[in-house]
């Protein structure tokens, strides 16, 4: 481990959006933290809440950030990091409450490989404390048609923590939730892409991290808890359909142009397997979210978007990487467990 006077200086940024309720619970617990060389900073999304006069308020020991306009995750986060300097980012949601020890795992794992690009804790439910959490988990993963899982989480079935992905080791993605990331590093890669707006975004930000040559890992000593769906609940058409569309566009951006041509055609085609089981159960909207993704993604594709973003390609060996279909695995073959689908991992 570190010594108190070799830490690397540690700056946790807080996005919120009306999130005053989550920045009164959960703050102590950042603020508790007993990593010595950090700031806590919130960047706010321009909240109409009470959120900023609360902060002033309550916690004038945390540093605060002011956006004009809501930027939404991936820009909101580029403005603020702008401003923000320090040796490591962590981009933390408010919905999170952190344990005492949790930063000193996580940057010692990172100082020991500089190769390491973006790291996350275990992620853990807020409400169900013995279950591991949607988003992120104990590592993310990414199947060969774009489909992002994670150790212990497959589609919409959390595995309960027993230990079983307690070991650190790379992985395809690291949790926006909480993601560590290199601050320089941060910016030399582009930053979160802004046209994503929110979600998906930390996969496609780790996909061209690990293309230029880095590391994505998880540490499981390090421990978090997430309450998830914040922001937007997962039922909401708006999120349906940002998540539709941003995973198109974010294989279109990072698959080779080969793999483009043939796997997003296949990936659209289960999409409107989905739109269809959603509209035959109900759910008109489900529906309509999903043809939008698609027709946005289609509007991208014409644009001049995509020509900005062609990641370095450096590494053609991608960790967390699985190559067949989870999709397959687990609606075909009933496979409800990380590693029954990922043998050995």
């Amino acid at each position: 481990m570190l010594n108190n006077q070799d830490l690397p200086s540690v700056a946790i940024v807080i996005l919120n959006w009306n999130g005053r309720a989550f920045l009164e619970k959960f703050l102590p617990s950042v603020l508790a933290s007993t990593y010595i060389n950090k700031r806590v900073i919130v960047a706010d999304n321009a909240s109409t809440d009470d959120s900023i006069s609360f902060l002033q308020q309550y916690f004038p020991e945390v540093e605060l950030l002011k956006n004009t306009v809501n930027e939404g995750f991936a820009k909101g986060y580029n403005t603020a990091l702008k401003q923000v300097k320090s040796d490591y980012y962590i981009l933390l949601n408010s919905d999170v409450e952190v344990t005492p020890d949790w930063i000193e795992p996580v940057i010692a794992l990172m100082e020991s490989d500089h190769s390491i690009g973006a790291c996350q804790p275990k992620l853990l439910s807020y409400n169900h404390k013995r279950e591991f959490e949607y988003a992120g988990a104990s590592g993310g993963w990414l199947d060969a048609y774009g489909y992002p899982f994670s150790r212990g989480r497959i589609f919409d079935i959390v595995e309960e923590d027993k230990g079983q992905y307690d070991n650190a080791q790379p992985c395809f993605w690291a949790s926006g939730a909480a993601l560590f990331v290199k601050a320089e590093l941060y910016h030399s890669i582009g930053g979160l892409d802004e046209y994503f707006f929110a979600h998906q975004e930390e996969i496609d930000f780790c996909w061209r991290m690990q293309l230029a040559g880095y590391k994505i890992y998880v540490q499981p000593a390090s421990v978090v808890y997430h309450v998830g769906g914040g922001t937007l609940p997962k039922e909401n058409n708006l999120k349906v359909f940002l998540n539709f569309r941003n995973n198109l566009i974010m294989m279109a951006k990072n698959f080779t142009l080969f793999e483009t041509f043939w796997k997003i055609p296949f990936r659209m085609l289960l999409d409107n397997v989905a739109a269809a089981k959603g509209l035959l159960g109900g759910n008109p909207g489900y529906f309509i979210a999903i043809q939008r993704g698609h027709v946005h993604f289609l509007r991208w594709i014409f644009t001049k978007k995509r020509r900005q973003f062609f990641p370095i390609r450096k590494n053609s060996r991608l960790s967390g990487w699985y190559g067949g279909s989870a999709v397959w695995q687990h609606f075909v073959k009933k496979k409800t467990t990380f590693s029954e689908i990922v043998a050995g991992k």
